[in-house]
Parts: C-alpha cells; structure tokens; sequence
C-alpha cells in the first residue's frame, strides 16, 4: 500500500415526477440540437468542442472561458445528471454532437467506457498530468480532480480515538449515531464497491448490515444535509466527501462557518487499507468529430492553470501532482489512500446496489 500524503497525491407524486423527466428530456434535445447547429457538422479541426457535463459549476465555465481565450477553441456545453448525458450519448449513438463527457464517479467512466461511448486517447501531457491510477488504462477516461469519503464527526461528542476506520460505524458503539445519505447515491456505491473488492462480498455486507442498524435517521438528503445534522446533535458522525465539508468551513455564510466550526475530519483506515477516494473524469466521445480539440481539452483540465481553479473553487483534491490543496485541505493534513484500481467500482456497482437491498439499506 502506497502512501498517498501532500505532494504525492496533490494535494409532487409521479405525475410531478414524469412532468420533471420530460422537461429534462425536452432540455437535452433542445441542447443537443444547439450543440449539433455550432458544429457545424465539421468533422474534426475545426475552431469547436461540445461537451456534455454532469459538473455545474462556476469555475468549470470560468475554466472553459481560459481554454478558448488561449486556444481559440469555442467551447459549446450541456449540463445534466451523468444517467441522463449517458443514455444521451447511447441513444443518439454515432449522430452525438458531443466530443466530451465530463462525469462524477469512476464507476460511470467505467460504465460509459464498457458501453462503447468513449474512445481511447492518449498524449505525453495527459500521461504526464494524471498518475496512471487516475485514469483508464486503455485512455477510455482521465481523473480532473480527486475527492475522499471522510467520517465527519463532532468535537465535543465523540472521542476520535474510537474512529479509525469505516468498520467502526458498523459497531454497536455508534448505535443510534450515523448519519448518510442514500444507497441509490453513486458515492455509497463506489464505496461499498471498493469495500467488497477490497475485504469481499461477506464482509461488506456485514459491514452495510451494521451501519443501517446504527443509523440515527432514514438517508435522505445530500452530504451537507448530513453534515449540519451531525453539527445539530441529531447524529454524531456522517460519511461524507471532503468537499463538502470544506466548503461549509470556507463559507461566507457565518451559519455555515460556525457549523463547521463544531466538526472535525477523521480519514479512515489509515492503519490499514487506506481512504476511499474517488475522481470526477472526462473521456472523448465514440462519436467525437473534433476528437484533436478534445484531447486539447482534456490536457487543459488537467494541466496547472485549471487544476488550481478546479482545487481553489469546490474544495477538490487535484490529480495533478505538485498542483497546491487549497489552505482548508492543507490544515486537514496528509492521508493514506486505497491505491485500488478505479475501474473496479463501475465493475461491482451492480454487485454493491444488490448488497445494498439486501439489508435494507434505502
């Protein structure tokens, strides 16, 4: 097991329901046919590149704004969930305007690579920008930014002592004690899914069986949801991302400051198989007519002017190495994380949503 540390990781009701999908449907066809009309129907080179994005962020289009102002590539954007862009892509098949997904979640890279929607690609700058376990081996999809599932947990009521791993939530001790979103979210799946590669199937259902005995409340809601509960008192400790929290201890809402203030971070499994971290990633399209600007874009994003943005706005870890963590995460310290290969969280996801409805876990 490496260790990762500082420098080396761098641092309604149905009907509402059906009205909803059919708006997003509508607004990806409408988007889609925009993005098909600014191509132009080029067939690669020209002064464009479409992208299809589950990120949403202010910083993304600010990054997109720096590519074109020094490449001159424009680039034309379709924001949605990762569900929805993919079966975009497969249902649109070689007619997709789009040459870039932009995802969250290894295990959806890997899906979108095993479907057939992404292409190899490759070049010494991506080769040189993204350490090999943040990206495909075959170049189907490449890591932008790094995130860890963390226990967050409050100061004045748990002893951190008694935190030390993900096993620990499973503990009778914790009974009554942990909050956590959702078995339907991507990031409880990849874990789980690293959790079953790394300890196997029987232990990580014992593990799952043991967290939704102690679990204070029914998941709902997001990871900050379960963040200011924790600094409520309704619970002790949340699984979470580091992000997350991050951005509540950076916030200029004094509330979301002072909530922070009452938490503290404990990466687990530091004594043993390290910390759960995950990537956001871009792969070029199958269907790609501008597949040069795209990996133009790629070793963009995954060079030192956007990787700083990346880390400086959303609290996110780079994948590039030697790129500086933001103040936040630097106060956090240095960690070690599981050095499996990602690819092998889209492999067990269907394995962990099984395991996940096995015991109950909602």
């Amino acid at each position: 097991m490496n260790v990762l540390t500082g420098r080396a990781i761098r641092r309604g009701g149905r009907a509402g329901l059906r009205r909803r999908r059919s708006l997003v449907g509508l607004f990806l066809l409408v988007a889609a046919a925009g993005l098909a009309a600014c191509a132009g129907g080029d067939t690669g080179g020209g002064d464009v590149v479409n992208v299809y994005s589950h990120r949403h962020y202010e910083a993304d289009r600010e990054i997109f704004r720096r590519f074109t102002a020094a490449t001159g590539i424009e680039v034309n954007v379709v924001t949605a969930s990762a569900d929805e862009l993919i079966t975009r892509l497969r249902n649109e098949g070689a007619a997709s305007p789009a040459d870039v997904l932009i995802t969250v979640d290894a295990g959806r890279l890997h899906r979108a690579a095993e479907e057939g929607l992404l292409q190899p690609v490759r070049s010494s700058d991506l080769e040189a920008n993204v350490p090999a376990r943040f990206r495909d081996p075959a170049g189907h999809w490449y890591g932008l930014t790094q995130r860890a599932r963390v226990l967050v947990y409050h100061r004045d009521r748990v002893d951190p002592s008694t935190l030390t791993s993900y096993g620990d939530l499973a503990s009778p001790e914790w009974s009554g004690r942990v909050l956590v979103r959702s078995s339907s979210n991507v990031y409880n799946q990849s874990l789980l899914a690293g959790l079953i590669a790394r300890d196997g199937l029987e232990a990580a259902e014992r593990w799952a069986t043991g967290v939704v005995a102690n679990l204070a409340r029914a998941p709902r809601g997001g990871d900050t949801d379960q963040i200011k509960l924790v600094a409520a008192g309704v619970g002790d400790v949340a699984l979470v991302n580091t992000y997350y929290l991050a951005r509540l201890a950076g916030s200029s809402d004094p509330e979301d400051r002072r909530a922070a203030e009452r938490l503290a971070v404990r990466f687990p499994d530091q004594s043993g198989g390290g910390t759960h971290v995950n990537v956001s990633g871009a792969g070029v399209t199958a269907s790609s007519r501008n597949v040069e600007n795209a990996v133009r874009l790629l070793e963009y994003l995954t060079g030192d002017e956007a990787q700083r943005l990346f880390a400086e706005a959303n609290q996110e870890y780079p994948v590039k190495p030697d790129v500086p963590w933001t103040s936040i995460l630097e106060e956090w310290g240095e960690f070690r994380a599981d050095t499996a290969d990602l690819s092998v969280l889209g492999a067990l996801n269907a394995e962990a949503v099984r395991l996940f409805d096995r015991v109950g876990w909602r």
